[in-house]
């Protein structure tokens, strides 16, 4: 039989059934069992039938299909391969098999209202995780008047109406600095990225535990850099040939943490007994680490079941209201004490 000339009629004569019978099949339709539709989808692939616009989003068996969605961070290329997006999407994944259902990973990287429209209204899935803000709250904020469900992974912000689940970021920046204002260090740096909501809201608890010390807070101590390795250890390299006096690095993420303490220790600094560093995030790499990174550890498995959970069972609620999940301070060899 040609493949190109293949018609609905010869699938539904090689697998024995009647023409509604493989189009209802072909649909997904309810009325067909599971057994009949894997083997008219078998048949459609090997003789090469246009069927996959119709195919289910998951696997035969799912009571739910979930796509997880990443806006592009603001100003640079968003990585699949960072490791706490790992660990989220693990946790989300964990939470859906949990609830029977698939995940289905987005290539769309979404920048505007436009682009967050279209990954709500042309995938087949039973709701959207967006993993971060970016730089869209606004159009979140404008998509919660729609009927569409979805669920936000990032910072709770003033005027928001959209459903999200993130880390008390205020609290985990705050326990970080008075930890090592606790140590006796007494020229505290902040290292991040100082844009996304969650980094500021970091910075915002390191301001506070600064002020709570008595130990003020010093605008040139107070760095950009971005949530990579490479742009960390430029940053302390530069703090570092400017004779900048610091002896704590408290870092908006482990990964700008794992930068810091490679340009402190090809700087000659000892770490923790010349310059104490916290990250944020507690990512597998961090406690394999050497020296051991001390970190703020966020519960990215219960991050999972929340954002699951919001997203399953708050049909037109907007996902429900939003909810912080609180941090954990975990010391290891990067600050002592």
């Amino acid at each position: 039989m040609s493949r190109r000339s293949t018609r609905l009629e010869d699938i539904a004569a090689l697998a024995g059934v009647s023409i509604s019978t493989a189009s209802r099949a072909l649909n997904d339709h309810p009325a067909v069992n599971d057994r009949t539709k894997q083997k008219i989808w078998k048949l459609a692939r090997e003789h090469d039938y246009p069927f996959r616009r119709y195919m289910p989003a998951g696997p035969i068996g799912a009571s739910g299909t979930i796509a997880v969605v990443t806006p592009r961070p603001q100003g640079r290329e968003g990585r699949l391969s960072d490791p706490f997006f790992l660990e989220l999407l693990a946790g989300v994944g964990e939470a859906a098999r949990e609830r029977g259902c698939d995940i289905v990973l987005s290539h769309v990287s979404p920048q505007n209202l436009d682009d967050l429209n279209a990954a709500m209204t042309t995938n087949r899935a039973d709701g959207v995780i967006f993993l971060g803000q970016s730089t869209l709250h606004s159009a979140f904020n404008r998509m919660a008047e729609t009927d569409g469900r979805f669920v936000v992974w990032g910072a709770e912000l003033p005027d928001q109406v959209y459903c999200s689940i993130g880390s008390d970021n205020v609290s985990g920046g705050r326990r970080a600095t008075a930890h090592l204002a606790r140590l006796g260090r007494k020229r505290i740096v902040f290292l991040g990225d100082l844009d996304p909501p969650e980094a500021m809201q970091r910075q915002r608890g390191y301001v506070e535990a600064l002020d709570a010390a008595g130990l003020g807070v010093d605008p040139d101590l107070i760095l950009p850099a971005h949530f990579e390795v490479e742009s960390a250890e430029g940053a302390v390299d530069s703090m570092l040939r400017r004779g900048l006096d610091f002896d704590g690095i408290v870092c908006a993420s482990d990964l700008i943490a794992l930068g810091a303490v490679r340009a402190l220790l090809h700087g000659g600094k000892r770490v923790p007994d010349d310059v104490s560093v916290i990250g944020f995030d507690n990512v597998p790499f961090s406690r394999y680490s050497r020296p051991a990174l001390s970190t703020i550890a966020q519960d990215t498995m219960k991050a999972g079941r929340l954002m699951v959970s919001k997203l399953l069972d708050h049909a037109g609620e907007g996902g429900g209201r939003s909810e912080r999940i609180p941090t954990d301070l975990i010391v290891r060899e990067t600050c002592g004490g």
